[in-house]
């Protein structure tokens, strides 16, 4: 229980006592090596492992170390890195012209290295970052003026001509570096950090194909086909990292979606489905022409079209990038074509193929790319054009492609560990002489580290508190059984409804009164009794059936609790079922593939039951409160945070922030607020607003003022921490001050990242776990591989039933509740038990994970209602198909905060479960 409640907001309190630390963050800069000015920010200069700031935030120092729990030794896929304790020179670089990519940059200053006139390189091999920053072990001889040389590269046509200067910059500290990793300076040197990492990133970004911090290569003795024309490639992740007394280098396996090397005919062939061209002796239809372009053709800026190389003038392979596909046939399609005499005629592109290259076209009817500048009608028939090889996918997989992909790559814990030692061998960091150069020696081991596997809470389940086996379940390996058990507090379901979209032939009456009688077993059996049959049970036909249907059940039975909707697998339903329920008419909604009503299993209804409990204000389970960390003694509200963003390539859609707080002290109930903001930003515009609404909630639920506030923040990089802190820990403070006046409560500010390449193994294999051999649930790490001196951990606490778990890692931004390590991590941890839908611990604390589930129902919400034009017929599992799925295109922002905005009544439950 909670202690004796606050006052309520708006009456005036007893002056709190002065926080500990200042009320925001300071900014400082950062520790300076001696001797030398920071560089001014340049434009282009590359985000390093964590970025380097000139103004870095001062985070929380580690409070000690965890010393709760059962140890256990494991191996982590880091590996130690030896270097000289001296300084490295760091020069700006700029070459014009500078829209260049970076393989060319590459090769630029590769020339200038080996050629260059006067030799400013003589007995040094610098290194280069492929935009701004070049380092070198010993200063050139081009004291400290920009110097500017002119640098020729052999091209394929003819000769290119490019300008370089160089400038002198600073001193890069090792030594500063490794005293930092001591424990003997506050803050981390960054730019040391980034030195380091475009050294070991130096030969690989030469010699493979780099994608973001991974380097891939073209297949060799594999072949895993994605169909569309796409194919799995695999490489290698690698990051310097920053830890406890040395750096490190983090490597593990890696794969990704590539465009295959192949004649554009084949691709088209694979992107339609199309099992022989031969057969395809009709111009393509409307749709097939779209999805074709949809596929070749660049969406945006940030996603261009594929390049393409030509095949019919011998040798000369030049490459085009394609901007699009042309409506009509080779054989239709016409250019202004320019003769001899100066006049100019439009010709067809299968005739000037004919009289200019003594060609017949094999495939006139199919149609041409157009390619480079949209306006110059350069257009080349598929027949003669090759996808260039090593073109990243960044487009969406399609969800079959996606359960491929997994497929391919998934790896067991101890054959993931093999192949990262066999990959750091065959890649001899230590012959590198770019690596030899700078004095770095890297270790062949992993690195060995101590963990500790704390204590799974217990769970609380409702019934007569004197039989405890029957009420308490104890988590084993992060699952539980609930057979034999009762919900926390059951709703009972008086009046409920069925609407079936899938066609009768598919899901016949005696299919859906089999389910009802099955799913009113399981729920009864939990503690959730529907009585009686269905108020409605009738079938429908479409997105556009949805909203007058609802409207006339609303209407016509009083106190309807939910409606049941069985869809026909994916469908443009699912998204109008959540627009009228959660945001219209504020009813319930639970919807069930045909293929699980047709064929009931106890474990399928019973997760129906999960979700329909707490959608109805029901509590499935709370943590036993005896076992609780002290920070449950008083009012604590638990926040979760995400922000989603549009596909990679959409440049329309806006971002979606999404904020759930805790509404009791268990805490077992959400409340949830959201908004859209500007495409891709990820700082949350209106947190103080968001936190208000749920503040305020949180009083009217329990009657208590919250003396803390616990925020976990999904999906920020290192290189947002200062600007996320910054801006979110004020927003939050002002959301309380707005309040009340002198209203202080202490926040905790926790980053949760997921999205790291950090792996940890078992050093004792009867440690392992399960088939994939992965590390225990409750596996937590705070030594070794952390930061020097921030607050931050390893936490994996999940069981990893596939693959190679990956542990969810922890930073602390932010902390006046003074946590202890112990604290925080088992607070933690049983947050990672109380997500609602499953019986399971999952990888993420509950609130960060609603968070997360919000963001992608508002993404739904956001789903224009336009079935007769045929937009919604690409919807995909996550509502960002080929549909208006919030385009800011011609849509006002007014008007997509009301798409999101969710009816009051839906807003009191956990609608998003």
């Amino acid at each position: 229980m909670y202690q004796p409640p606050h006052l309520p907001y708006g009456f005036p309190v007893t002056p709190q006592p002065p926080l500990q630390r200042p009320q925001m963050p300071p900014i400082q800069p950062p520790i300076q090596p001696p001797q030398h000015q920071p560089p001014p920010p340049q434009p282009g200069i590359p985000s390093g492992p964590p970025q380097p700031h000139l103004e870095q935030a001062i985070l929380p120092r580690r409070p000690g170390t965890g010393k709760e729990g059962r140890p256990i030794t494991l191996r982590a896929n880091h590996f130690r890195i030896a270097m000289p304790l001296e300084d490295i020179h760091h020069y700006d670089v700029n070459i014009m012209p500078d829209k260049c990519p970076r393989r060319v940059n590459r090769e630029v200053i590769e020339t200038l290295v080996k050629h260059s006139t006067p030799k400013i390189f003589t007995n040094q091999l610098p290194v280069f970052d492929g935009r701004k920053n070049l380092y070198s072990r010993e200063q050139l001889p081009i004291g400290k003026e920009r110097v500017e040389i002119e640098v020729i590269l052999p091209g394929e046509a003819k000769e290119r001509t490019f300008k370089v200067s160089i400038k002198w910059v600073a001193r890069v500290s090792l030594k500063a570096l490794d005293q930092a990793l001591e424990g003997r300076l506050s803050l981390i040197p960054y730019d040391s950090i980034q030195a380091l990492d475009v050294v070991m990133r130096h030969l690989p970004s030469m010699t493979y194909t780099p994608v973001g911090r991974s380097f891939f290569s073209a297949p060799e003795n594999y072949f895993h086909p994605l169909g569309g024309g796409r194919e799995v490639w695999f490489g290698f992740h690698q990051s310097v990292r920053p830890t406890m007394w040395k750096m490190m280098l983090n490597i593990d396996v890696s794969a990704t979606a590539f465009y295959k090397a192949q004649p554009v005919i084949d691709f088209l062939c694979e992107v339609l489905e199309i099992q022989n061209i031969n057969e395809q002796r009709r111009p393509l239809t409307d749709s097939q022409r779209v999805k074709f372009t949809k596929e070749i053709k660049g969406l945006c800026h940030f996603n261009p079209g594929l390049k393409i190389e030509i095949t019919h003038c011998g040798n000369m392979r030049r490459k085009y990038r394609v901007c699009n596909v042309t409506r009509r046939p080779a054989q239709t399609q016409t250019f202004p074509l320019q003769l001899e005499n100066g006049q100019t005629v439009e010709c067809t592109v299968a005739k000037y193929f004919k009289d200019k290259h003594r060609r017949i076209l094999q495939y006139p009817h199919l149609p041409c790319l157009q390619v480079g500048q949209e306006q110059r009608h350069t257009y080349l028939p598929l027949e003669v054009c090759n996808i260039v090889a090593g073109q990243r996918c960044i487009k969406k997989l399609t969800d079959t492609q996606t359960s491929t992909m997994i497929k391919a790559t998934a790896r067991s814990a101890p054959d993931r560990e093999k192949e990262i030692n066999n990959l750091v061998h065959k890649a001899g960091f230590n012959k590198d002489p770019y690596v030899r150069e700078f004095g770095l020696s890297i270790s062949t081991k992993m690195v060995e580290i101590h963990g500790r596997i704390i204590q799974a809470p217990k769970i609380q389940y409702g019934g007569k508190q004197l039989q405890q086996n029957r009420t308490q379940a104890i988590p084993n390996q992060g699952v539980w059984d609930m057979r034999g058990k009762q919900f926390h507090t059951g709703v009972e379901i008086r009046v409920w409804a069925i609407a079936c979209f899938a066609p009768q032939h598919q899901c016949r009456e005696e299919s859906l009164r089999n389910f009802t009688a099955q799913l009113q077993k399981i729920s009864n059996d939990a503690g959730m009794p529907i009585i009686g049959q269905p108020c409605f049970c009738k079938y429908a036909v479409g997105a556009d059936q949805v909203e007058p249907m609802f409207k006339h059940l609303k209407k016509t039975f009083n106190g309807l609790q939910l409606i049941v909707v069985v869809l026909p697998g994916k469908t443009p339903v699912y998204a109008e079922v959540k627009r009228v329920g959660d945001t219209l008419l504020g009813i319930a909604t639970q919807c069930v593939q045909v293929k699980n009503v047709n064929r009931t299993t106890a474990q399928t209804l019973s997760n129906l039951c999960l979700k329909i409990n707490v959608k109805l204000g029901g509590v499935n389970n709370i943590l036993v409160p005896s076992f609780r960390p002290a920070v449950f003694l008083k009012p604590v509200i638990f926040l979760g945070a995400d922000v989603t963003h549009p596909p990679a390539g959409d440049d329309k859609k806006p971002s979606i922030a999404a904020l759930v707080g805790s509404m009791d002290a268990h805490p077992s109930r959400y409340c949830a607020s959201v908004r859209v903001q500007t495409h891709r930003q990820e700082i949350i515009a209106d947190l103080a607003g968001m936190c208000r609404e749920l503040l305020m909630q949180f009083y009217r639920s329990t009657r208590f003022k919250p003396t803390r506030i616990v925020m976990y923040r999904d999906g920020v990089s290192e290189g947002q921490f200062p600007q996320v802190l910054a801006h979110e820990l004020r927003a939050i403070r002002e959301a309380c001050c707005s309040l009340e006046q002198g209203y202080q409560p202490g926040i905790t500010f926790i980053v949760v990242q997921k999205r790291h390449h950090t792996r940890l193994f078992c050093a004792d294999k009867m440690e392992q776990i399960g088939k994939s051999g992965n590390i225990p649930a409750g596996t937590t790490v705070d030594t070794g591989i952390t930061h020097p001196t921030e607050f931050d951990f390893y936490l994996c606490s999940h069981a990893g039933i596939q693959g190679t778990s990956r542990p969810s890692h922890y930073h602390v931004l932010w902390d006046d509740n003074d946590f202890s390590a112990d604290e925080l991590q088992s607070t933690t941890y049983q947050l990672c038990h109380t997500y609602v839908r499953c019986t399971r611990s999952v990888s993420i604390p509950a609130p960060a994970y609603y968070a997360h589930l919000v963001a992608f129902r508002a993404r739904y919400h956001l789903v224009e209602k336009d079935h007769d034009s045929g937009h919604q017929s690409g919807t995909n599992s996550n509502g960002e198909g080929s549909h208006h799925s919030g385009s800011s295109g011609g849509r006002s922002f007014e008007d997509m905060m009301r798409a999101v905005k969710v009816h009051a009544d839906t807003l009191r439950v956990m609608y998003f479960a």
